[in-house]
């Protein structure tokens, strides 16, 4: 079975400033194409703004760092019209960005989407359960 994941900022975030926790591991399993990675312009967009604003990361290091995600991601685009995470309306593009892409998980650490559990048929798990999943297949 061919898994979709979209991976929240969050996990961008963690599998860059950290090469040993589980949201590495995912982006390093979609990198070599044994999970297909899913993604939008809002998100990338959210990434960068992250990496500058928290992590003062340069416009050119943010930049890469977005560069690397779209080089093994496949790109969608969403209307950011979709209403379903009401504690937390900036994780409707995640949630879209699932749906529109055929994705058969979301991966995050947020609350707000962790919440939800499911949407359609998108699953949506912490990067811990994600890794073990992909481990038993």
């Amino acid at each position: 079975m061919r898994y979709t994941a979209v991976f929240d900022t969050n996990i961008l975030i963690s599998a860059l400033l950290s090469t040993s926790g589980n949201p590495f591991r995912c982006l390093a399993l979609a990198k070599i194409r044994q999970v297909e990675s899913v993604t939008c312009q809002e998100i990338l967009r959210e990434f960068s703004e992250k990496l500058v604003v928290k992590f003062k990361f340069s416009q050119e290091m943010a930049q890469a760092a977005v560069e690397e995600i779209r080089s093994f991601s496949r790109l969608v685009e969403i209307s950011t019209e979709l209403r379903v995470v009401s504690a937390d309306s900036d994780d409707d593009m995640v949630v879209e960005c699932a749906v529109v892409g055929g994705a058969t998980y979301i991966v995050t650490g947020d609350k707000h989407l962790l919440s939800l559990g499911k949407y359609q048929s998108v699953t949506i798990i912490k990067a811990t359960e994600f890794v073990a999943l992909l481990s038993q297949s």
